[in-house]
């Protein structure tokens, strides 16, 4: 399995053909912006490897504790953590689950001192019409960053992996 230095090396070498292409493709300079940061924030901070104690979780810093139900929950390399689109699914879900937890409880205290009105309902709806109606383009291209920066991290855990077990093999010989 390569080590986070290396995951974060293919990450970085990998981001600028990758851009190019979405330019020469797509030509929406706006779209590879938000692509490349959604990649980068995956291949660094963002990856499969959230699952243990890694470079990546490290990053987190003085957060870093919300991932540590992640981590109980998964075991490291499953389907999960580094199944392809199902484990940025789950990471997406699960990020957005406790910061809309977390804003339950700022929001709620700063009502009760502040005193202002303030609905969730009309506030979700805002946002999925904004991601609907007026940027849905951009809600893709950071989607596919995200799921592009994990899978560059499992493909090379599993590349590497495998290319390891079949060096393990002993050769059979051919007789003559």
């Amino acid at each position: 399995m390569p080590s986070g230095r290396t995951h974060d090396r293919i990450t970085l070498i990998s981001l600028p053909p990758l851009a190019m292409l979405g330019l020469i493709f797509i030509g929406q300079g706006e779209w590879i912006v938000w692509f490349s940061g959604a990649y980068l924030f995956s291949g660094l901070m963002f990856g499969p490897d959230l699952d243990i104690y890694s470079i990546q979780y490290k990053r987190w810093g003085a957060i870093r504790w919300l991932w540590l139900p992640y981590q109980k929950c998964l075991r490291h390399r499953s389907f999960f953590s580094h199944g392809l689109i199902v484990g940025t699914v789950i990471r997406v879900v699960y990020l957005l689950t406790i910061v809309f937890i977390v804003a339950i409880f700022v929001v709620s205290i700063l009502q009760s001192i502040l005193g202002f009105d303030w609905n969730w309902k009309t506030f979700i709806d805002n946002q999925f019409n904004l991601i609907k109606y007026q940027y849905p383009e951009v809600a893709i291209a950071s989607l596919m960053g995200l799921e592009l920066g994990a899978m560059s991290h499992s493909l090379s855990d599993y590349l590497v992996s495998y290319w390891k077990k079949s060096e393990k093999k002993p050769k059979k010989r051919r007789r003559k």
